[in-house]
Order: C-alpha cells, then structure tokens, then sequence
C-alpha cells in the first residue's frame, strides 16, 4: 500500500537541525518545504493496492522529490542512493533525519518501472507543466523556439562479427529449443563460449572466412526457425523479435563475396552503410547519425520545444537518431500538432466575460439543484474539449535520376542539430493550456521561425493547417547548371498544371508532379544556362511547391525577417546546453530505448523547468502557485 509522510518531524530532522545550511532559493531548499505541493500524494494513489493491504511504500511525495533531483543531477541511481544517504541537502529536501540510512539503488528502477507502466507515465512532468500553467508565466508570451540535439547512447556500438555472434546468443537464450538448434545447425563458432574468435584479426582473408561462416550460421538458424521443417518451434512476441533481430544482422552489413551470389556461402563486409542501420542488439533503437559532414554520433535525438523570453521548455520528445520520421521536420511538425487552437478567434475579454457568464450560469444552476429534490435538478453538458490537429509527414522530395533539377526545397534531414522558433507579439492573448494538447501553452496566430532544415513544405503545410504563419529560412534554390536558371525562374500555373521555362516554352505537369522539357530545349538559344542533360531540363515538384516558392520571395524580400530569426533563433541554444550537458560535459544517456530515455527526458526538462520557476521566486500563496518576477 502506499506509504505517506508523517505529520511531524523525526528526531535529528534534518531541516530542523542544519536547515539554514541549505539556501533558500534554491532547488533543495524549496522542495524541502513545498515537495507535499508540487508531488501531492493523491497523485500516487493509484501506483498502489488499498490502504491496508501490504506492507506501505517509501513516501510517494519524497520519491517524487528523489527522482527529481536525480534528473536534474543527472546521477545514477547508486549515486542518488548514496546521496540521500549522506549528503545534508538531500536529507533536508527530502525531510528526512540526519540518522536516515537512505533507501537501495533498486528502490529507484521500482519507482520508474512503476510509474512507466501506469496510465500516467510522465507525471513528474505533468506536475511541473500545472505549477507553471498556475503562475501564468506564459500568459501572453507567445514565442516558441525548437531545437534537437544527440545524446550519447548507453550502449558501445558493435562491429558485424559481435553483432551477429550477439544475435546468435540471444536466440538461444530467448527462443524455446534454440539452443539445440544451434549446436547441431552452426559450425562456425563455438556460441557459448565469451568473447571474439581466435582468429589472426590482421588476415583479410581470415576475417573474410570467419563472417562468411557467421553469416552462414545465421541464416540456417533463422531458416530452422522459421521454416517448416522438424525443428520449427512457436514464437511468442519475445522470440519472434529476437530471431527477426538475428535476421536483420545477418543481412544488413554483408554483401556476397567477389564472383558470388550468396547461394556458396562466401561473405564479405558490405562497402556501404546500411539505412537505418542498427548498431547494437544490446539496444535496438540506438543510431548512427551526424551534427555535421564530419561529426558521426551514436545515440538518440532530443527535440525541445522552449519559451525563449522565460527559457521555459514547453514541450520535448526523445527519438530514434536517424529515419524520416524522427527528422526535425517531423517532429516539429507533431509540435505545431500540439498547439491548442482558439476556436472562436475571441479576443482576452470576451473570453473572461463569457468565463464569468458560464461561472454565474453554474453557481445559478448549482443553488437550483439544491433546492431541487435528489435527482430532479438541471444537468449541465459537459464543454467539449479543443481538438488538435493531426501532425503533418515530412516526406522530403528526391531528384529523378538523369534530371538535372529536383523542384523542391526540402531539407528535412536530421544530420545537424537545428533550430526552430516560433514567435509573436507578447499581448493579452490566450493562456498557456497546461496538460491540453501536449500542455505546451501555445495557442493559434503563432508566427514559427526555423531554419532551412525545417523549410519542408510539409512542415510549411501543417503550420498553415493549424492556422499558424512560417517564418522559416528557405534553403536556397540550386541551379542545374552553375549561374544558370534555378527553379523559380520557371513559371508554375497549378490551375492548369503547366510549367514555363525561361524561354517561354510550355510543358504539362504529370500526375506525379513531374515535367521534363524533352525535345523543347534542342534548340533553345538559352540551354546552355539550363541544362546540361540530353534529355534536356527535367523537373521534379514538391505537393508544396507554391509555399515554398512563397517562402523563397518572402525572404528575399523583406530583410526584417531575417532580423528577426537571427534576433530570436540562438536564444534556444541556452536551454539545450541545459539539457545536454552537466558540469560542462556532456550527458551520456543511462537507459536502453526510446520508452525509458524519452522518460528521462521528461523528468529532466521537468527538473530544469522547477529550478527556472524557483529562481523567479515560486511561492506558494493561499493554495495557489505565484512568482515574484
């Protein structure tokens, strides 16, 4: 059953006897006295049986607390353990005796695993997101900054020989008879014995024979497996992941040896990367990706969404490091999804006056329902909740091959860590919407600054869907041939789906949005400054060719807005300093998967959020959250 903290203090309290050690304003001091309000017990209730069955918990508002810091502190969770134990400040932040002997390391993985598997996983975060919904620190501020960056994976990242030496091992461990299998169908190694091969590591010729061997192995396990011989077993979602994983491995790093197809079992190291590679079967979800041309990473992609005048994170998700959909673009676009929109364009005013019609309207019925006899009075509907809008793709537009244009602008690559804002005018305008829709405060008329990795045209089309304006630096249209024609000296009619090159010449756009001038630019007099193809100049439209040319003008032709993105783009860059970095070094993620690093992240930009607040004098003030500045 769920434990609570006592009334009183113990003996040696720690708060009582060296409290004024701990500075007032700060994280420790104010979680000593307002832990209770921030993390109520209430809460917690439903992480536990009814009171009275079984033994009760550690106190859920001092867990709470526990796992806070810890975030914030970016400790392990032996080091938290021995924190609690023996430093001063943890002990008066989480009120505890100076004799308290702490709790075990494995008290934390019990508090995380619970809440993970609850019906509220983030409400570490939640918590936070009311306290800043309740001071109205957000009320009329209404610019957004997004930003990503990589965090290091918890895991090393393996060659092909242990990836599939690995994946082997866990099939026997994970697949009901596997085991067998792989004794009587591999020959290449010995698989319950640790470590690498024996073999001359410095012999091409040596390695070459020993993957050509692995990979023979694998793919007669997967093929007994799998197949419909004696040896076919049952796979529960356990095994059939880890054979598949096997498979994978198995296919995703080597090629066919030189004058081979496969069928001989000759194998070799493939000499390209694979997309979407994976780099561990430790930790599937690990990636390879890149900040720049030079700089390869391993690990995940942290997406912010920040409130640049207060430096406030308002909204974040932790993905894979690689793959369309956890671009920048992509999930900038799920951000913009976020926005709780006014439905009714009213301005502050009205929405007050008709909050206090509606106020005025209850209290009315509420004293007729009391006068009223049980089960006669007036029911009122409930108000429908905001909707949100679904989230946009980021399906980037590629060059046809031979064609010397692509027509689109799309840079929604994920290899830098890039930069999004969203701004308007600071006025009385809608209020922050808490929990509704991602809690990100943000309501309709934004204005989003970003630059060019964000300039999809399904990024620019969502922000349009929701009713939102994009300010977002437009890569630069390339020409076919250099100081040649680009692609907005070619005239586009949608309407009639024609295309008109700078020679006045027309050709049809087809169904899948190409066009290709063809025969027409045999003997035009401008060829030489188009194309360089026989074919002649052949063009490539994004579905969003009109926004991003829209884009493209815009830009060059008012210089404010790029006054504004270079004003407003770096404030972001603080905030992700914040997150990704702990004395000046870079934060090494400490769990496997998106599910519990995304996890992590939440209750870190939830700890940096409370220590933002608290350094602008939160305060508790008649039951309700205040700030001094």
């Amino acid at each position: 059953m769920q434990g609570v903290e006592g009334p009183g203090r113990e003996l040696w309290d720690a708060g009582e006897v060296v409290g004024h050690l701990v500075p007032a304003g700060s994280m420790f001091g104010f979680l000593a006295e307002h832990r209770a309000d921030v993390f109520p017990d209430e809460t917690y209730a439903d992480l536990f049986a009814p009171p009275g069955v079984g033994r009760p918990s550690l106190p859920a508002t001092r867990m709470a607390a526990v796992l806070t810091l810890q975030a914030l502190h970016s400790l392990s969770d032996r080091e938290t353990a021995e924190a609690v134990r023996c430093d001063l400040r943890w002990k008066v932040a989480c009120g505890l005796s100076l004799l308290d002997e702490g709790f075990d390391p494995s008290s934390l993985v019990y508090w995380r695993r619970r809440i993970a598997d609850s019906q509220r996983p983030h409400r570490i975060n939640d918590a936070v997101r009311q306290v800043i919904e309740a001071t109205g620190v957000l009320r009329g501020r209404r610019r957004r900054a997004v930003d990503s960056t990589v965090l290091d994976d918890a895991v090393a990242t393996q060659d092909t020989v242990t990836q599939l030496i690995g994946a082997v091992r866990r099939v026997a461990r994970q697949v009901p008879g596997a085991a067998a299998v792989i004794a009587a169908e591999c020959r290449g190694h010995d698989y319950t014995q640790p470590g690498k091969p024996r073999i001359d590591w410095t012999d091409p010729q040596a390695k070459q024979e020993l993957v050509s061997a692995l990979v023979t192995d694998a793919n007669a396990v997967v093929a007994a497996l799998t197949g419909a011989g004696p040896d076919q077993v049952e796979l529960d979602e356990t095994a059939a992941a880890a054979v598949a994983l096997l498979a994978l491995v198995a296919g995703q790093d080597v090629e066919p040896a030189e004058g081979s197809d496969g069928r001989d079992g000759r194998w070799r190291i493939a000499r390209r990367v694979a997309p979407d590679r994976v780099i561990s079967t430790v930790d599937e979800q690990a990636r390879h990706t890149r900040k720049s041309q030079h700089n390869r990473k391993d690990g995940y992609r942290a997406h912010l969404v920040n409130e640049p005048g207060t430096g406030l994170i308002t909204d974040e998700a932790l993905t894979m490091a690689a793959g369309p959909d956890n671009s920048d673009a992509a999930i900038a676009a799920r951000f913009v999804a976020n926005t709780v929109p006014n439905p009714n364009n009213q301005d502050r005013d009205e929405q007050d006056r008709d909050e206090q019609d509606r106020d005025e309207q209850d209290r009315d019925e509420q004293d007729r329902d009391e006068q009223a006899p049980s089960g006669d009075g007036p029911i009122a509907a409930d108000p429908a909740a905001p909707g949100t809008d679904d989230a946009g793709t980021d399906d980037a537009g590629t060059d046809d091959a031979g064609t010397d244009d692509a027509g689109t602008d799309d840079a929604g690559t994920d290899d830098a860590d890039c930069v999004l804002t969203a701004v308007t005018d600071d006025h009385e305008g809608a209020v922050a919407a808490g929990a509704v829709a991602g809690g990100n405060g943000q309501g309709e008329g934004l204005t989003w600054y970003g630059d060019s990795a964000y300039g999809t045209g399904d990024l620019r089309a969502a922000i349009k869907q929701a009713g939102h304006d994009a300010v977002i630096k437009p890569k630069p249209a390339q020409p076919a041939v250099p100081g040649g024609f680009t692609l907005d000296e070619f005239s586009v009619d949608e309407d009639s789906g024609t295309v008109t090159c700078p020679a006045g010449r027309t050709r049809q756009l087809s169904p899948n949005r190409t066009v290709t001038f063809g025969v027409l630019c045999r003997d035009c007099p401008l060829r030489t400054r188009c194309t360089t193809s026989k074919t002649g100049r052949s063009l490539d439209l994004h579905e969003h060719d009109a926004l991003l040319r829209a884009a493209r003008a815009d830009w060059a032709a008012d210089p404010a807005l790029g006054e504004d993105y270079r004003h407003h783009r770096p404030n972001v860059e603080r905030t992700v300093a914040q997150v990704a970095t702990q004395g000046g070094r870079r934060i090494k993620l400490r769990h496997r998967g998106t599910v519990k690093n995304n996890a992590w992240l939440k209750r870190r930009t939830a700890a940096l959020n409370l220590r933002n607040l608290i350094g602008r004098g939160l305060a508790r003030l008649d039951g309700t959250w205040v700030l001094a500045t």
